[in-house]
């Protein structure tokens, strides 16, 4: 029997490293992931590679910087030449699986009804694409035809109609709150959790897997089911950082319904670590936590993600398994590093030529240092930083510099004072 380890991997959509409970001093709790963190490794300087969902699920694919990723927006697919991570993990002799939202081919807003679209090209054995909130409401109004899982399945639940009133308003935008009419188990990352956890259960203990659960959440709409609002609905949460512009009241209800969606996300997580304890593959399974980007929630009068602020471009990123050592790690590394991280682990063979490192030796102790620096970039910005200095630069306006210990919220730009720091900045 092969002795290798097993991955799994949780990506939500759109989670703000600072809302973690562990990493958190807001009333956020996720007993689940915590538990992961304090049994592993915790990064504090994760970023992702760009902070918008298909460059930075290609990036993680291929192990390539925004620039060489090949699908540098969501208008763009993963083009099928582009060795993935996934594919030599398949080649190695690993079971390569996946649920939820992938965002390979985003493009297409047709993922299958089965959800197999290009799975197999991209490297897995099998698994379930499925839609994103919005692209799931887009996809069927455009053609009135279902091209995806999520919607064959309310459809055939009879409860499709109560999903699409909700988007009835909306035009393109997802930023608004909502309760929705749907009950709690087609929810969509209940749904996406539940899909995860059947093929889970159905997987050889003879052969090593790879399972990567992709969440909908906590991505706008900041929607919740009844009993996910009725346990946040009295909870008081901070105003963001320098807003001025956004109605206090609905800023609070997007926050206790994002919050809501983190909790829900930890309780699925919960669902899969009892499941591999009775399967008893705990202590052979490496589990990754991380997201793609992150959310600006009302801070700099910003919401979503794309912008090189830290509530964009920060990630959480938590690892527990065989031989990782339990500690939080300052070491700067990004999400695009997880599928180096997993071929090493598994003794798979590297991508040629990918930008990629693995941080295994931080996991086991044998390093502190990952690299000397953090890149992120979309549109016309790029962003490195050395862990203490970030430096933002943006076509046709001056640079911004700022000292990420003595001003986190990123207010004072201090690249007049500091011209050999940008300098320096530039040249990596």
């Amino acid at each position: 029997m092969d002795k290798r380890p097993n991955f799994l991997f949780f990506i939500p959509d759109q989670f703000r490293a600072d809302w973690m409970g562990c990493a958190s001093d807001l009333p956020v709790k996720t007993p689940n992931i915590d538990r992961l963190a304090a049994e592993g490794t915790r990064f504090t300087r994760a970023i992702t590679p760009s902070p918008l969902c298909s460059p930075a699920r290609a990036c993680l694919a291929t192990g390539m910087g925004f620039e060489n990723c090949g699908a540098p927006t969501i208008y763009d697919n993963l083009p099928l030449d582009r060795r993935t991570y996934y594919q030599s993990l398949r080649e190695s002799g690993y079971h390569v699986s996946g649920v939820g939202k992938f965002d390979l081919h985003k493009a297409d807003l047709d993922w299958g009804v089965d959800g197999s679209m290009l799975l197999d090209e991209y490297g897995f054995n099998e698994g379930i694409d499925s839609e994103g909130k919005g692209d799931a409401i887009w996809s069927y109004r455009k053609e009135g035809v279902i091209k995806g899982p999520y919607i064959k399945y309310l459809s055939e639940q009879g409860i499709l109609d109560q999903h699409l009133s909700m988007y009835e308003h909306s035009t393109g935008n997802l930023l608004f709150e909502a309760v929705t009419d749907l009950p709690d188990e087609a929810y969509c990352d209940n749904w996406i959790a539940q899909n995860g956890l059947d093929r889970l259960q159905e997987f050889s203990k003879e052969q090593p897997w790879h399972l990567v659960v992709n969440f909908a959440g906590p991505h706008d709409p900041y929607d919740v089911t009844a009993s996910m609002r009725e346990k946040w609905k009295d909870v008081d949460f901070p105003q963001p950082i320098g807003n001025d512009q956004d109605d206090p009241e609905i800023i609070l209800l997007r926050q206790q319904n994002y919050a809501a969606m983190i909790e829900n996300i930890d309780t699925q997580i919960g669902r899969y670590i009892d499941l591999l304890e009775e399967r008893g593959e705990l202590d052979n399974t490496v589990i990754i936590f991380s997201s793609d980007h992150g959310e600006m929630l009302g801070d700099h009068n910003r919401w979503q993600k794309s912008i090189w602020y830290r509530g964009s471009v920060d990630v959480p990123l938590v690892v527990r398994g065989p031989a990782v050592g339990c500690h939080v790690s300052g070491a700067l590394v990004g999400f695009h590093d997880i599928g180096a991280t997993i071929l090493d682990m598994a003794g798979a063979e590297s991508l040629e030529g990918a930008h990629a490192s693995s941080f295994k030796p931080v996991l086991i102790g044998e390093s502190q240092i990952q690299r000397r620096v953090n890149k992120s970039a979309l549109n016309d910005w790029r962003l490195v930083s050395d862990g203490r200095f970030k430096l933002v630069l943006r076509e046709g306006e001056d640079p911004l510099l700022f000292d990420l210990k003595t001003d986190p919220d990123e207010h004072n730009n201090l690249s007049s004072e500091f011209p050999c720091k940008v300098d320096q900045l530039k040249s990596l």
